[in-house]
Formats: structure tokens, sequence, C-alpha cells
């Protein structure tokens, strides 16, 4: 079972994702609600894979994305955005982001899209 760290400062967002992950048979390992916590709780629990919103209080996702891909190279992390946010998008991906979800997004395109991620 695929392991999942879910980083967002939205309690419904994460309560949403984690509902949908472990639906579909993955484990949420944890969850953060900034940047800060995410990065920590990446370090301690070494996920397979992570969910992260671009804008949170504190260090914004795309820095916490910055320092975890220092950390690990090899960290699979998939950015979270709302609408409107692509330049955030883009700025992710060349920090080392391998993929995005635009919310609201839906079920199905989530878990394919992780598939996707964990598959490389």
């Amino acid at each position: 079972m695929k392991r999942v760290l879910i980083v967002d400062d939205a309690a419904v967002m994460r309560l949403t994702i984690r509902t949908i992950l472990e639906k579909n048979g993955f484990e949420v390992a944890g969850d953060a609600d900034c940047g800060k916590d995410g990065i920590a709780k990446y370090k301690e629990l070494r996920p397979d894979i992570v969910t992260m919103d671009i804008t949170m209080p504190g260090i914004s996702g795309i820095e916490a994305v910055k320092e975890i891909i220092d950390f690990d190279p090899d960290a699979r992390i998939i950015m979270l955005s709302a609408m409107g946010q692509e330049q955030f998008i883009m700025e992710a991906v060349k920090a080392g982001a391998k993929s995005f979800l635009v919310k609201p997004f839906n079920e199905e395109h989530m878990i394919q899209t992780f598939t996707k991620v964990l598959s490389k």
C-alpha cells in the first residue's frame, strides 16, 4: 500500500483528499497544515508520495517542495492549486514537483495522476 503525506492549510481539503485516497487503497501516513510542518513530516515519515498545496501561511508550497527535493531528490510531489494559479504550477514543477492537480479536482483524475506519478 502506497503511503501519502497530505500538506494543505485547509482542514476540509485534507479530509477530502484523505477520504478519496483511503477509498482507493492508499494509506495516509500523515498530514500537515503548513509547509514547515510538511517538510518535517516528510523527513520523519518518508512517504511514497506527497500532495502539496501551493498557497499556505509561512513557507509556501513551492518553497517546501524545494526543501524536500534538496533532502530527497527522488521525492514524488503532486502540487494542488486553485484555478488561476497556473504560473505557480510551472514554478512548482521547476522546483521538482512531478505533477499537479487543479482544485476542484475529480476523484478519477486524482487517482490517475497518483498512479502515473508512482509508476515513474
